[in-house]
């Protein structure tokens, strides 16, 4: 039998977004008989955004500790987290997890230095452009990040609440988006990562001077396939 996915839903569009991915890698498999169970539980966006504002990673671990357990109880064997900012509190999260986590950041990270690229760019919230959650790991496997400047670092955070997480872009701030990209290429990047879960959406594709990593695509692919390759050993 496949393994049964669980996903923690922070933001309601970004969570839509994974699920829809994890249910179309899932329709792919060609016998019926190993397409896994998907499950996703989430508490309210609003709580997270509190959390982060106050700093509070335990209480963010907290949150993310609950859907996991309830996950669990509803007979998910391991989770995945498609939320960019709210990996930092992870490890924490883990610890004390009924079930493991597939780690979306190590998975993307892992992808950009099997593709050979030494600088990429950053596109997310502030907490995530500002903060240690791609930093860290890329810097260990000796890739360059390159971050937006501050004014265009607010401009992506921006449309990012008040637009993508709402299911919708204005296509002025799509071209903000292509704009920052290209400051991005004219520093020497190779590819950008997208470090929000809604980033997708904010691409005009005609206009992308680089190549994309999208780490929720990429852990969608990832949890399909470990949900069959456990089925795989399990027979």
């Amino acid at each position: 039998m496949p393994r049964h996915i669980g996903i923690i839903g922070v933001s309601p569009e970004g969570s839509s977004i994974c699920y829809r991915m994890v249910g179309k890698r899932a329709s792919e498999v060609l016998n019926p008989e190993l397409r896994p169970t998907i499950s996703l539980h989430n508490l309210p966006f609003s709580t997270y955004v509190d959390a982060l504002r106050a700093d509070d990673w335990g209480r963010v671990a907290n949150m993310l500790r609950r859907s996991a357990t309830t996950l669990a109880e509803a007979g998910a064997d391991f989770c995945i987290l498609p939320d960019n900012v709210t990996h930092h509190a992870l490890p924490m999260a883990s610890a004390a997890s009924p079930i493991p986590f597939l780690n979306m950041i190590e998975i993307a990270a892992d992808a950009i230095v099997a593709n050979g690229c030494q600088h990429v760019g950053l596109l997310g919230t502030r907490w995530v452009v500002r903060g240690s959650t791609y930093q860290t790991l890329l810097g260990i496997r000796g890739v360059k990040l390159h971050v937006p400047p501050e004014e265009d670092t607010e401009t992506i955070d921006r449309i990012i609440f008040q637009e993508a997480i709402f299911g919708r872009v204005r296509d002025q701030s799509l071209g903000e988006v292509a704009s920052v990209i290209e400051g991005l290429a004219g520093k020497g990047c190779e590819a950008v990562i997208l470090g929000a879960s809604e980033a997708g959406m904010m691409l005009r594709h005609e206009r992308m001077p680089l190549p994309i990593f999208d780490p929720v695509e990429l852990l969608a692919d990832a949890a399909v396939s470990q949900a069959l390759s456990e089925a795989s050993v399990a027979s």
